[in-house]
């Protein structure tokens, strides 16, 4: 087992213009907070209403970036986790207080993320540092709205809503949720895509605190298993990391809540208070029972609660005076939290395949020191392979003639030679029975005793000896008669089913992603080769235009260190004192050759940043191109959807070559676009961002594919709403 330690508890503070600097105060080491209330001159002269409280804990954030939150909160625990640590990070506090920023951050923009999608990139990254290990990773989402579990990943289409409700299990080996469903992530940017689609199905609200306020308690959960490549042990760790966004606790007269919202609130602010009675439970040493059974929250998190993980608090809360009776509560709750004592162990497992493997090598070594004790004690003859059927039948034969009387006595060899003559002994009695019941079935009839109709009939038949017994009756022995099938007897024929011609038309019109696929592969074929065409050619210019901007970046960089290196020459010389010949200044070799680098590297970056102006000029022009494809393969697509599949019968003689209607001339209201697919909107977002933060790639490409996931569900709603119309 690991060793105890604390529940490590930080607080974050809202910045804000209006903070209460009378009221709040930080001590100087960063990992205490101080709060004063002024007396209420109300409660008379005799007042003992306490006014000062001071809260020592792990860490004060204040104005504190979302990089500094994720070094100093979460980087420790989800490093661990790869080395098989459990850990769990909570975001704590009132409704608005920012736990949702600091565990999201917002999605629109990379640098602001929070904590959830920065230590899903930690842990690939560090997986791509551990090429000696297969590290497999999977990811859940759970949502607990109302006191019920809901599946955020169950729109997926491979996945589909759960049949039964979702139900909270506990096992020897922890506490899961039966129902959720849980995913295999290659990549990075399969795990965002999981969380972004997660994040789209959350329930939110709003009020007069928070015009986005999470209505649920969230759980996303990362799982780590990690086999050795290089030990063929059978041993391997396993871990998770939950990542738990709370929703906030509020006063109802403050938020103004009612109808539904005043609902939703009512059971967060009961799960809240059962969660409160659960940390005091745990910290409380003398208690034997801890009531993590009463709401759902509690439950799920019991393995995070004082178990075997690594546990974080983010405690939120508002710097203003007003709020200071809810951030005097959250700080209790983080004290409180503080208290709460885990056993952090690595999680080691077996591997079952593995395992079998390493016993066989080690059976085969077994074999080959037993070998060797024989041929040393002369028993080269015996072995301890399995018999092969060579083998079997020399015993078989042996068990045979032992049965005759032509062999007085078997060799006792080995165990396993034992074993297979008792075999060989059941073997030949089952065929002699065999052989017994096919002798009497060739002579004589078998009926069942218990047939009286068959009975009876042998009986007129004469078939019976003069002691009234049926001949050649054995005990328990019987027969049963078959009745062909219908369908097999003679003379039937089986009827030929009728065949129809399919229209030529269909009485209900494909839908338009469908016919726009076969659209594309035979009328407008050359359309399409034209703008896949173009599409190529751009996205080989902006390939190129991607290359030569990081060339750029990277003469930029060695431009700046080429100067730097140039100063301090400079500086140097200074300090030594100035040499001049013939009033003219002399420098030495070094820092001549640092000048002409600097010379080469501008012409470089020039000739560079020239080519990336002609580069971009043509994307322009190519894009262009694009667009225009685009638009007219769209056009010619609605007057073929409409002309073929729209237009009653009737009308079609008009449209036929000297009709009254020419092509195109049937109104569209075109409810399908073409838009800009993944390729175009990454290869756009690459050129912007790659150049500030490569390691952005996966995360904005990710937010693009959901975005243009739910695009896609809209348009379809659209055509299903209009075909109804």
């Amino acid at each position: 087992m690991g060793t105890r330690k604390k529940v490590h508890a930080f607080v974050r503070v809202k910045p804000t213009d209006d903070f209460a600097h009378e009221m709040i105060r930080y001590g100087d080491d960063k990992r205490s907070i101080d709060i004063h209330l002024k007396k209420d001159i109300r409660r008379g002269v005799v007042n003992n209403q306490q006014t000062d409280w001071s809260f020592k804990l792990d860490g004060v954030l204040h104005d504190a970036s979302q990089d500094l939150v994720y070094e100093t909160v979460a980087k420790d625990v989800v490093s661990q986790a790869l080395d098989g640590y459990n850990g769990t990070i909570m975001c704590y506090g009132q409704t608005g207080a920012g736990k949702t920023y600091t565990m999201m951050g917002a999605t629109e923009n990379y640098k602001h993320r929070g904590i959830l999608p920065r230590a899903v990139q930690q842990v690939f990254r560090m997986i791509e540092e551990r090429p000696t290990h297969a590290i497999t990773v999977r990811v859940s989402y759970l949502e607990i709205y109302n006191e019920s579990l809901f599946d955020l990943l169950s729109t997926l289409p491979y996945v589909g809503p759960s049949v039964t409700p979702m139900t909270i299990v506990e096992n020897p080996q922890g506490v899961f949720i039966k129902g959720l469903s849980v995913h295999l992530t290659s990549q990075e940017e399969d795990a965002f895509s999981l969380l972004f689609e997660g994040e789209t199905n959350r329930i939110i609200a709003s009020h007069t605190m928070n015009k986005n306020s999470s209505r649920s308690h969230c759980i996303f959960t990362i799982y780590i298993e990690a086999h050795s490549r290089t030990l063929s042990e059978e041993k391997y760790i396993t871990s998770k990391i939950n990542l738990v966004d709370l929703a906030g606790s509020e006063r109802l007269g403050k938020s103004g809540s009612e109808g539904q919202v005043l609902k939703e609130a009512t059971y967060i602010n009961k799960s809240l208070s059962f969660l409160e009675q659960a940390i005091i439970a745990l910290g409380d040493q003398k208690r034997d029972h801890i009531p993590f059974r009463q709401c759902k929250l509690t439950h799920a998190l019991k393995d995070s609660l004082g178990g075997n993980c690594n546990m974080v608090l983010v405690t939120n809360i508002y710097g203003e005076a007003a709020q200071l009776e809810e951030t005097l509560s959250s700080l209790r709750f983080a004290s409180r939290m503080k208290l709460v004592t885990t056993e952090p162990a690595i999680n080691e497992k077996y591997d079952a395949e593995r395992m079998v493997k390493n016993l066989e090598k080690e059976l085969a070594l077994l074999k080959q020191e037993l070998a060797i004790h024989d041929s040393l004690t002369n028993r080269t003859f015996v072995t301890y392979d399995p018999m092969d059927e060579i083998q079997i039948a020399e015993i078989n034969s042996q068990v045979r003639r032992y049965l005759e009387g032509t062999l007085d006595e078997i060799d006792i060899i080995s165990l396993r030679q034992i074993k297979e003559v008792f075999n060989q002994f059941r073997v030949v009695l089952s065929q002699q029975e065999q052989e017994v019941e096919s002798t009497l079935r060739r002579k004589y009839t078998l009926i069942d005793r218990n047939d009286f109709a068959a009975i009876s009939a042998i009986q007129k038949a004469g078939l019976v000896d003069v002691d009234g017994h049926l001949v050649g009756e054995p005990e328990g022995q019987n027969f049963g008669l078959g009745v062909a099938p219908f369908s097999t007897k003679p003379g039937k024929k089986a009827k030929s089913k009728k065949t129809f011609k399919e229209p030529l038309r269909p009485d209900t019109p494909p839908s338009k992603p469908v016919a726009f696929e076969e659209f594309k592969n035979e009328q407008g074929s050359e359309i399409n080769r034209i703008f896949k065409e173009n599409k190529s050619i751009l996205n080989e210019r902006r390939k190129r235009a991607s290359e030569t901007t990081q060339h750029i970046n990277a003469i930029k960089r060695e431009i700046d260190v080429t100067k730097e290196a140039l100063n301090f020459q400079k500086s140097l010389r200074e300090k030594q004192g100035k040499y001049e010949n013939k009033g003219l200044m002399i420098i030495d070799e070094e820092e001549f050759l640092l000048i002409l680098k600097l010379k080469d590297l501008k012409k470089q970056y020039r000739s560079e940043y020239q080519d990336l102006r002609d580069l971009r000029a043509e994307i322009q022009y190519c894009q262009h191109l694009v667009d225009q494809c685009r638009h007219r393969l769209l056009m010619e697509f609605d007057i073929w959807y409409n002309e073929s599949f729209v237009i009653p019968e009737d009308m079609q003689m008009a449209l036929k070559p000297g009709g009254s209607i020419r092509p195109g001339m049937v109104p569209v209201n075109r409810i399908v676009s073409l838009g800009e697919d993944d390729q175009d909107k990454f290869s756009q977002l690459q050129q912007r961002v790659l150049p500030e933060g490569p390691d952005s790639i996966s995360f904005y490409n990710a937010k693009v594919k959901i975005e243009q996931k739910h695009n896609y569900l809209k348009t379809m709603m659209g055509l299903q709403q209009a075909h109804r119309k």
